[in-house]
């Protein structure tokens, strides 16, 4: 018997080992930075079980064998399409603005398209207000409704959005609705499914949580995107979910989001569309190719000087893409540079890059919620504040409610907007989606918005800060280990 349960001992030490070794393996082949690879290695050999159990749930990035699958192919299929885009001409603008064109020839470069003009942008800062211009626009919609969402909470306006989307699925108008299964959880318990499902809309629960498919594939990827196609022509993106703000997590005591999108007629809509189609494809199988621009709505738009990106993250799409279009924005200012975020957990290369900035002249300013939903969040990015306000920037801490805006503006020009908060997880992990706009009315309409933050926000003294107590700074440092992980 002894000899027995030493050889189960001498076994479950060995797998014990091979398990480590394997992942040390593992995270020294990735491509991680290095503060990332040391905390993972600490984590797994300080609190190994704790440590070998988070690496298979949140080390790894990776989707379930079906969704690979066809990740792998919607690009060696979609290319026929996209070069009938390409032959557009009309819809791509030759030349951008001096702050714009790092970023531009980048996204040329690895996405293959230049930057689209002749779009008709608004940008919309008001949650109630842009729900009742959807519901218009829902109501008016001829063809087709497209929506993704990371969350939609039923109830309150939301409601009034689900009615108008039933409605006119009921009249013909094709619609197709997918949502994130985390984010979305009280949607898909909710009667709704069953109510719009019967409507005749497609409804599609993205990346499906489940005791079985954590075994699978990594359960933290989620679809974080946040898109709105209507027709093929108008579109909606930015950082708002499909809630009432009266009613969402009102029980937290932060009081309302605040959130921007923005609203755009054109045939930006066409480079959407194609984004919607793999996120569609990758959940169901089949594509659904969007209509390439008409010539003759052009001349209905406004603004042919400005000009628009579409950066997406996720299978399929070029690797690392949205980090790097942050970087060379940050890097292109000049004068100014204003940044919105909810979750400020930079990686060493954005933090180098603002500091720098800010050492080189540029006047920065970071905006962040005073109060925050994520505790973790919070703490861990404290850390980072002593870097930044001992290289000049400036830190807002908004006061009237949670700041979930997130918004990028460098001289007043160059704007960058969408689904990306400045963390870990943001800028490799989740489906993502940004617009990089280059025009100056834009840039100004966003400055306005910015600037309101800030009168109503609380600026962090770089002494007051430095005399923090001690206890604050150590638990930021371990919040700080724990940051690349976030």
């Amino acid at each position: 018997m002894d000899i027995f349960y030493n050889f189960i001992k001498c076994l479950v030490f060995l797998i014990y080992c091979l398990l480590i070794a394997n992942i040390t393996f593992r995270v020294l082949i990735k491509h991680r930075n290095i503060p990332s690879s040391m905390s993972w290695l600490l984590t797994i050999y300080i609190i190994p079980f704790i440590g070998i159990y988070f690496w298979f749930f949140f080390g790894e990035l990776y989707l379930g064998k079906r969704h690979k699958k066809i990740a792998n192919r919607i690009w060696s299929i979609s290319n026929k399409w996209l070069n009938e885009l390409k032959s557009c001409t009309y819809i791509f603008q030759i030349k951008n603005s001096e702050v714009a064109t790092s970023i531009f020839q980048l996204c040329k470069h690895r996405q293959g398209m230049s930057g689209i003009k002749s779009n008709k942008l608004k940008l919309l800062t008001n949650t109630k207000i842009i729900m009742q211009i959807l519901i218009r626009d829902i109501y008016l919609a001829r063809k087709n409704i497209e929506m993704v969402f990371y969350i939609w909470k039923p109830g309150g306006i939301a409601d009034d959005v689900a009615i108008a989307l039933i409605d006119s699925a009921k009249r013909g108008i094709n619609c197709r609705l997918m949502l994130d299964s985390a984010g979305s959880i009280e949607f898909f318990q909710s009667p709704w499914v069953t109510i719009m499902r019967n409507a005749g809309i497609q409804v599609v629960e993205a990346l499906k949580v489940s005791l079985l498919r954590i075994f699978l594939r990594r359960i933290d990827v989620r679809q974080h995107r946040k898109i709105i196609l209507i027709d093929n022509y108008i579109t909606y993106s930015g950082s708002m979910n499909l809630v009432d703000p009266y009613l969402f997590k009102n029980s937290s005591g932060i009081s309302q989001w605040i959130d921007l999108m923005t609203r755009i007629e054109g045939p930006i809509a066409t480079t959407m569309g194609i984004i919607y189609s793999c996120d569609w494809e990758i959940e169901t199988g089949l594509k659904i190719l969007p209509q390439l621009p008409n010539k003759t709505i052009l001349k209905n738009t406004s603004n042919k000087h400005s000009s628009i990106q579409v950066i997406a993250s996720g299978p399929g799409f070029p690797e690392n893409m949205i980090h790097q279009a942050l970087l060379t924005a940050i890097y292109s200012a000049k004068h100014e540079l204003i940044m919105t975020t909810p979750y400020l957990v930079p990686s060493e290369d954005l933090l180098q890059a603002i500091c720098t900035a800010a050492q080189r002249g540029v006047e920065v300013s970071i905006i962040i919620p005073l109060c925050h939903d994520s505790i973790l969040v919070k703490w861990a990015s404290r850390v980072f504040f002593s870097e930044l306000l001992e290289a000049g920037v400036k830190i807002y801490q908004f006061k009237k409610g949670l700041l979930h805006s997130k918004s990028i503006l460098v001289d007043q020009q160059l704007s960058l907007i969408g689904t990306v908060n400045l963390d870990m997880r943001s800028l490799w992990l989740n489906f993502e989606i940004t617009l990089v706009i280059d025009d100056s009315d834009f840039g100004h309409n966003l400055l306005c918005i910015q600037k309101k933050y800030i009168s109503d926000s609380q600026l962090i003294d770089k002494k007051i800060w430095s005399m923090r107590p001690y206890w604050k700074k150590i638990l930021e440092k371990i919040f700080y280990f724990l940051s690349p992980l976030l």
